[in-house]
């Protein structure tokens, strides 16, 4: 996770605990101080008897870009770092707002994939331009010979046909005619790790209510299933909208921990995510 000044096994480190939708983080001001944690270290913080608990861990840095405003990094509970997280992006939003680091109405941030655009919305919710979805197999990446609105691969000895799109980390969703009986633990750990995925995959369960509302679980890569996946939601509707199953504003997605609003115009446009930050409490952790 990079080298810092600080050795953490000998400091204080403070936290933030938050949630977007019951999507949990810990967030860390990493701007005036280095933090260097181990994977281990990571690990122990995001055990839930042993540590605090949470889905991700998320840094704030300084930007380093010369238009954005922050960096911020992204960590799953079981170590690894990932490019992307839309509820941890909002989570990142409001701290910035409540710790008083910003008073931007919108805030530029550099991420590992990319910009991302944070807007404060007057409703109190927070809008998150998640940029434009790739779909190419490469990008996603999948190992696909040309893109196609369905893919199918084998598991347990049956077909599962679902689609893909990357929005800085992969996604693949099935539709489902009941989330509730969907197979989220045991299908979507088989789909995350499957071969087909390179780099693994977040597998969406989405059932069509209407073409303007979805239900969906979402089993994450290094996180299991949890009560909700901004990026997930995002592909999800993405997904639906590329098979002609959705439409393309303000589409309700209802997740276990809660509701976020998607409208994506379509090829070529970013997509945009609108809902609730909110934090916890404030600690500290001697690792």
């Amino acid at each position: 996770m990079g080298r810092g000044k600080i050795n953490t096994l000998d400091k204080m480190i403070n936290f933030t605990k938050m949630h977007g939708l019951g999507n949990d983080f810990v967030v860390i001001n990493a701007i005036n101080q280095s933090i260097s944690l181990s994977t281990e270290q990571i690990q122990l913080m995001a055990d839930r008897n042993l540590g605090i608990g949470f889905d991700q861990l998320l840094l704030i840095e300084s930007p380093i870009s010369d238009n954005a405003d922050f960096k911020y990094r992204i960590f799953n509970a079981d170590g690894n770092e990932v490019s992307q997280c839309g509820n941890g992006a909002r989570c990142f939003a409001r701290f910035v707002r409540d710790k008083k680091l910003s008073n931007k109405n919108a805030i530029w941030v550099d991420t590992n994939a990319g910009q991302l655009v944070l807007t404060f919305d007057n409703d109190s919710l927070i809008t998150v331009n998640m940029g434009v979805p790739r779909h190419s197999p490469r990008d996603i990446p999948i190992k696909a010979d040309q893109e196609a609105h369905f893919y199918t691969v084998p598991v347990n000895n049956t077909e599962k046909a679902f689609g893909a799109v990357s929005l800085g980390n992969p996604h693949a969703v099935i539709q489902v005619h009941d989330i509730n009986s969907a197979p989220v633990s045991d299908l979507g750990k088989s789909l995350e790790s499957h071969p087909f995925f390179p780099e693994r995959a977040n597998i969406g369960f989405m059932q069509i209510i209407n073409r303007q509302h979805i239900k969906l679980r979402v089993y994450e890569r290094g996180a299991a299933e949890t009560l909700a996946c901004g990026s997930g939601a995002c592909a999800a509707v993405i997904i639906g909208i590329e098979q002609n199953l959705l439409d393309k504003e303000n589409i309700c997605v209802e997740l276990p921990g809660g509701k976020l609003l998607i409208t994506w115009p379509g090829r070529g446009h970013p997509v945009l995510m609108k809902g609730p930050a909110v934090s916890v409490f404030e600690g500290q952790i001697n690792l």
